[in-house]
C-alpha cells in the first residue's frame, strides 16, 4: 500500500535532504510536489489544503531555515502533520467497554467487504483477546450472505446465528442478541446488508438496527481501492448513523492509499483495522505512526517485528538456530527457512516495512519473485531425496538433470539454489570461525562470499 504516492515524496525529500540550506521558495516548491503526490493518491482537496497549510506553517519558522538540517527538518514536519492526520500516535482500540454481550455493528456498501471483515474479525477476538463471539448476518438482500457468514464463522472456529427464513434484520438482531445473553457470548457481531449505492431504504435499515441493539462500535467497512468513493461513503454512513470506526478492507492492493489519508478529517473517526490480505487472520491494528513512517520510507520495523513474533514458530526456529551454529545447516533447513518466509506474507510486503528499501522492493515486484522464486525453490527442494538434501555435494549432473525435470524448473534453477545455498553455508562457518570478537573486529567483509567482498573479482558487487 501507498506505494505510489511514497515514491513521489520520497523524490521530494530527497532534494531537500541535499540542500545545505533552505529558503522559502525551496519549501514552497517542495509542498507544490507533496500537494500533487497527495491529489495523484486521491487523498481529498480539503485535507489536502489543510495538510499543506500546516506544514507550511511549521516549515517556514526561523528555527527550521536556520538549522543545520533544514532539509532533515521539513521531512520531520511532514511526518508529524501526516501521523495527525491519521489520527494520531499510537492504534484506536475497540471500544468494549459494555456489558456483554457487546454488540459490534459492521456496515458498509455491498462489496466492500464486510461480510469477510466480519469473519476476520471474530477470529481476531477469539484468539487475541480470549472472547466469546456470536456471528450473526442481518443481510437479508443478498442471496447466501447469511450461508457465506456462517462458513466464515466455521473457518474462525466461532458460532453463528443459526438461520431463521423470513425474519427482518431487526428481528434476527433482537435474536442474536438474546442468544448472546442466554448462552452466555462476549461480544456479538451485526453483519448488516450492503447496497451498491447509498440510497434511504439502506440507511433507514442500518438506523433501525441501531436503535434495536444500541452497538458499542459501528464500524464502517470501507474499500480503499475505490479511492475518493471510499471518502464519499464514509461521509454519507458518518452524517446519517454516525461512526465509531472505520475498517479499511483491501489496503494492501492499493497502491495510492489517499482514502486512508482522508477519513480522520472527513468523518471524525478513527482508522481502527486495515484488511492486508485474503487469509482470514489478515486483519491488522491501524497506527497512524508507523503508516506515516512507511509512506516517507521510513519502514516498520516494530511492525515487521510484531509479524515475525506471530507468525514464526519459535521452536522450529531455536532448533534451526541451533543447527546452524553447530555447522549443520542443510537444504532441508533451508526450506524450512522458505516456509517460515512464505508464512510471513509477501517478499514485497515485507520489504515495505523496511527503512530505506523501496527501490528494491520496486524491482522485487517487477521481477514477481514473490509468486516464482520463493515457489520453484521449494518444489526444487521437494524433488531431492531426503539424502539429497542432507547432502548437497552429491548433487551432480545427472541427479541436477532428474530435480529439474521433477520440480518443472531447468538445470540452470536448481544450479542457483545450490550457489545460493552454498554462499549461506559458507557465511556460517565463517561466522562460527569467527565467533562474536573475530566478527567484530574483522566486520562484514570477513563473512561475505568472495564475489561479494572482493569488487574488482569479475561478477563481484560491493555489498554496499
Amino acid at each position: 500500500m501507498f506505494e505510489n504516492l511514497s515514491e513521489k515524496l520520497s523524490g521530494v525529500f530527497d532534494g531537500l535532504r541535499r540542500r545545505g540550506t533552505l529558503s522559502e521558495t525551496d519549501v514552497t516548491e517542495a509542498l507544490r510536489e507533496v500537494r500533487l503526490a497527495l491529489l495523484d493518491a486521491d487523498v481529498a482537496l480539503p485535507v489536502v489544503r489543510e495538510f499543506t497549510a500546516k506544514v507550511r506553517e511549521r516549515a517556514l519558522s526561523t528555527e527550521v531555515l536556520g538549522s543545520v538540517t533544514p532539509g532533515q527538518q521539513v521531512v520531520k514536519i511532514v511526518n508529524d502533520v501526516m501521523v495527525e492526520q491519521l489520527g494520531g500516535a499510537g492504534a484506536a482500540p475497540l471500544n468494549l467497554n459494555a456489558s456483554p454481550p457487546i454488540p459490534i455493528l459492521m456496515v458498509g456498501l455491498q462489496g466492500s467487504g464486510k461480510t469477510t471483515t466480519s469473519g476476520k474479525l471474530a477470529l481476531r477476538l477469539k484468539d487475541r483477546l480470549r472472547r466469546r463471539v456470536l456471528l450473526a448476518s442481518l443481510d437479508t438482500q443478498r442471496p447466501a450472505a447469511q450461508l457465506q457468514l456462517a462458513q466464515l464463522a466455521e473457518r474462525a472456529g466461532v458460532p453463528s446465528l443459526p438461520i431463521v427464513q423470513g425474519q427482518t434484520p431487526v428481528e434476527i438482531a433482537h435474536r442474536a442478541m438474546d442468544t448472546g445473553r442466554r448462552e452466555g457470548f462476549d461480544i456479538v457481531i451485526l453483519d448488516t446488508a450492503g447496497r451498491l449505492s447509498i440510497n434511504e431504504a439502506l440507511m433507514d435499515e442500518v438506523k433501525s438496527i441501531r436503535e434495536a441493539t444500541n452497538p458499542a462500535e459501528t464500524l464502517l467497512v470501507v474499500d480503499a481501492m475505490t479511492g475518493q468513493d471510499a471518502v464519499n461513503t464514509a461521509r454519507a454512513f458518518n452524517e446519517a448513523v454516525g461512526v465509531t470506526g472505520i475498517v479499511m478492507s483491501r489496503m494492501d492492493g492499493d497502491a495510492r492509499g489517499g482514502a486512508a489519508l482522508s477519513m480522520r478529517a472527513i468523518t471524525g473517526a478513527p482508522i481502527k483495522l486495515i484488511g492486508s490480505g485474503e487469509k482470514i487472520d489478515a486483519l491488522e491494528d491501524f497506527h497512524p505512526e508507523r503508516v506515516a513512517s512507511r509512506i516517507l520510507g521510513m519502514g516498520d520495523v516494530v511492525g515487521l517485528v510484531e509479524k515475525a513474533s506471530e507468525t514464526i514458530d519459535e521452536e522450529e526456529a531455536e532448533k534451526l538456530a541451533q543447527r546452524m551454529m553447530r555447522g549443520k545447516f542443510d537444504l532441508e533447513d533451508y526450506a524450512a527457512q522458505l516456509r517460515q518466509i512464505t508464512k510471513m506474507g509477501s517478499l514485497s510486503g515485507i520489504l515495505g516495512m523496511l527503512p530505506g528499501v523501496a527501490k528494491m522492493k520496486a524491482q522485487i515486484e517487477g521481477a514477481k519473485l514473490d509468486t516464482i522464486i520463493l515457489k520453484r525453490q521449494a518444489a526444487i527442494i521437494g524433488s531431492m531425496t531426503r539424502q539429497e538434501r542432507q547432502h548437497p555435494d552429491i548433487i551432480k549432473a545427472s541427479r541436477k538433470k532428474r530435480i529439474a525435470a521433477g520440480s518443472g524448473t531447468t538445470v540452470q534453477d536448481v544450479n542457483r539454489l545450490l550457489k545460493q545455498f552454498d554462499d549461506m553455508s559458507t557465511m556460517l562457518k565463517r561466522v562460527n570461525k569467527l565467533g562474536n570478537k573475530g566478527l567484530m573486529r574483522h566486520g562484514l567483509g570477513a563473512i561475505l562470499p568472495k564475489s561479494m567482498a572482493n569488487p574488482a573479482r569479475p561478477g563481484g558487487r560491493r555489498p554496499f
